[in-house]
């Protein structure tokens, strides 16, 4: 495993995290207890130190595992993420105010068993909240008082990225960015690494159409957003297989193949491909299993793509993909 700076804050990483997101057990369908601390274990095991969370996944739950796990090792080297707004209760634009941000905070804290969040993150908190700014005064508080030790957001848009990218203290900004969606390459990469703002890297693998795997069949369980979420019914549309919409996104997947080099898995090239970028801090893949977790952070030892894929890719893209993407890039 590799590892890179993360941002200015004195503290190094994987490259290759662990997205907690599937650990909730509410959007990605059904994980045991034993088969999320599995996953967790493997993927400390392989090297990862970044594991990213929230805390409305499963209502809690995913915190509450990695805070069991966090137990259970003992490990004092990782860096645990975790997000606040998007909690059920109150719910937005409740969630943004003082009180609640705090509120949050000190239930993220419980939950975790930690005295201090390495660090805490705006998740995806709509942008005429942003423009206000208060939230971002609160997060100073928090910090100052010691609750958090850096701040950041996780962002759906090069407008909202930019926003918080002005705000004094940001620490980190976490995107969506794979080989199908390609926007922040020149819309905001510069701009962090000028700032020393660590990119974290959500969804990779494009809500698993970059595995490779899925055919115009295929099927998700009914608790799983790319069941229910296909075309933005509960949350950004964005967020689901990269906006492109599934039987879209299956079709451009059959293009993209005769891309990826002979001695790659199609997952294997596009977690690589997210790598090949400086500017990136940190993927956090998700994975439901701890073969899952084992295969993702292995990536990380893989040599780099070729050079001329760069441009090839960014030409597909702008090409085969762009036109499909729907919700904000």
């Amino acid at each position: 495993m590799k590892y890179r700076e993360f941002g200015n804050a004195a503290v190094e990483v994987s490259e290759v995290g662990l997205g907690c997101w599937q650990l909730g057990g509410d959007q990605w369908g059904d994980v045991s207890d034993d088969d999320a601390l599995g996953t967790l274990r493997a993927a400390v095991e392989s090297g990862t130190t970044f594991l990213d969370t929230a805390d409305v996944y499963g209502a809690g739950r995913s915190e509450t595992l990695v805070g069991r796990f966090l137990q259970e090792s003992g490990r004092k080297d990782l860096f645990v993420a975790t997000k606040l707004g998007r909690f059920g209760v109150p719910g937005l634009p409740d969630n943004a105010t003082p009180a609640n941000m705090r509120a949050h905070t000190e239930a993220s804290l419980r939950r975790l068993g930690v005295e201090t969040l390495d660090l805490t993150q705006l998740h995806c908190v709509p942008l005429p909240i942003l423009e206000r700014g208060e939230v971002f005064e609160t997060l100073r508080t928090l910090q100052n008082e010691g609750k958090i030790r850096r701040w950041g957001a996780s962002v759906e848009s090069t407008a909202e990225a930019k926003l918080c990218l002005a705000q004094p203290g940001l620490a980190s900004l976490q995107i969506i960015f794979n080989v199908y969606r390609q926007t922040p390459i020149h819309a905001i990469f510069k701009e962090c690494e000028a700032k020393g703002v660590a990119v974290i890297v959500r969804l990779p693998l494009a809500s698993g159409l970059l595995a490779g795997k899925y055919h115009p069949g295929t099927t998700f369980a009914a608790n799983d957003h790319r069941t229910f979420n296909r075309n933005g019914e509960k949350f950004n549309v964005g967020e689901t297989f990269a906006g492109l919409g599934f039987e879209t996104g299956v079709a451009v997947t059959e293009k993209l193949r005769p891309f990826v080099p002979v001695e790659y898995t199609m997952p294997q090239f596009a977690l690589k491909w997210c790598l090949g970028f400086s500017t990136v801090t940190v993927i956090i893949p998700g994975a439901r299993n701890p073969e899952q977790a084992r295969g993702n952070a292995a990536v990380s030892d893989l040599p780099g793509l070729p050079a001329d894929l760069e441009v090839l890719l960014e030409d597909f893209y702008r090409a085969e993909v762009a036109p499909h993407v729907r919700g904000p890039d």
